[in-house]
């Protein structure tokens, strides 16, 4: 592909190493083509860290040579490559105390965790909070940051997975292949979803009343149709397919919302002091080689990666 062109506030971006993220294999199927109409072809890859390379005309925070990472926004990914022109709004400087390889696994799930336990949840100190799949990308973010709010936090892993969430600060873990999480756990102030439908439903039983269930797997809710600015069809889709879980958690007396994180370069500043400071560790279960990036999807695919997967570059 032709190097990326520069537009007044973008910043030309060297990869050094690319995160791997489910939502990559989600848009190469398509699954979210109706809300994500990417005109084929097209580069895969949300997660970047680099080095500055080009500044446009209207830059001011960034210069050449400035070590770099950051989430590009939806509708200029393309992170599986060797440059990307990102505009410097959703770029922040790399914590100086990761490789590029480490700070290539922060920024799509340090987003999430970020949007939903502090802009969406606004969780406090001495709340309880219920992360799931907490040996995941977001899960071992999220329990980090949850911790550093200074919450109570329970989450879900197998036994060879109890050892890294219970050193990232889970206080309650519940083995999934033993144990039904909704039978164990009661009274919780938030619930973040990434699971299935079941499981979402059953979430609604661990939150005591005015509890928030906040999913980041579906179903879309109208907020985000709104939000997104989708015709009136697609809005009446979605308040159609989110209508079952926002009635059941209507009648419990919870909230129920859908979060799709989105690019945000001045939270990622924030992210890195919080991993500058030690409060926030990353976690990279394998790094491939740039050639094999099909075989770091299909890894990530297997839903068994323990934390991040990156692609190395440089």
């Amino acid at each position: 592909m032709p190097e990326p062109e520069l537009q007044d506030s973008d910043v030309l971006v060297e990869v050094h190493a690319a995160g791997v993220n489910l939502l990559d294999s989600k848009v190469k199927t398509g699954e979210f083509k109706l809300i994500l109409p990417y005109r084929r072809p097209f580069i895969l890859g949300h997660d970047v860290a680099g080095k500055v390379i080009r500044v446009g005309s209207k830059v001011s925070k960034f210069k050449a040579g400035d070590e770099v990472y950051a989430r590009p926004r939806d509708g200029r990914i393309g992170t599986f490559a060797e440059f990307i022109a990102v505009n410097e709004a959703d770029v922040a400087l790399k914590p100086e105390n990761l490789s590029m390889e480490e700070a290539a696994s922060i920024p799509l799930v340090g987003l999430t965790a970020w949007q939903a336990l502090i802009e969406r949840a606004n969780l406090k100190k001495g709340q309880k909070v219920f992360i799931q799949a907490g040996s995941g990308g977001v899960g071992t973010f999220a329990i980090q940051l949850a911790k550093h709010l200074g919450a109570t936090v329970a989450t879900t892993a197998s036994a060879a997975s109890a050892d890294l969430v219970k050193s990232l600060g889970a206080d309650v873990i519940v083995d999934y292949r033993k144990d039904d999480f909704e039978k164990v756990l009661s009274g919780y102030d938030v619930v973040l979803n990434s699971q299935d439908a079941k499981t979402l439903e059953e979430s609604l039983s661990v939150l005591k009343p005015g509890g928030k269930l906040i999913s980041i797997s579906g179903p879309p809710d109208p907020e985000f149709a709104r939000d997104k600015g989708l015709n009136l069809m697609l809005r009446l889709v979605l308040r159609f397919l989110s209508r079952g879980i926002r009635a059941k958690a209507k009648r419990r007396g919870v909230q129920f919302s859908f979060l799709f994180m989105w690019a945000q370069g001045d939270q990622l500043s924030k992210i890195t002091a919080l991993i500058e400071a030690g409060a926030i560790r990353p976690v990279v279960d394998r790094v491939f080689p740039f050639e094999a990036t099909n075989d770091a999807l299909a890894y990530v695919e297997t839903g068994r990666a323990k934390g991040k997967v990156v692609i190395k570059l440089r």
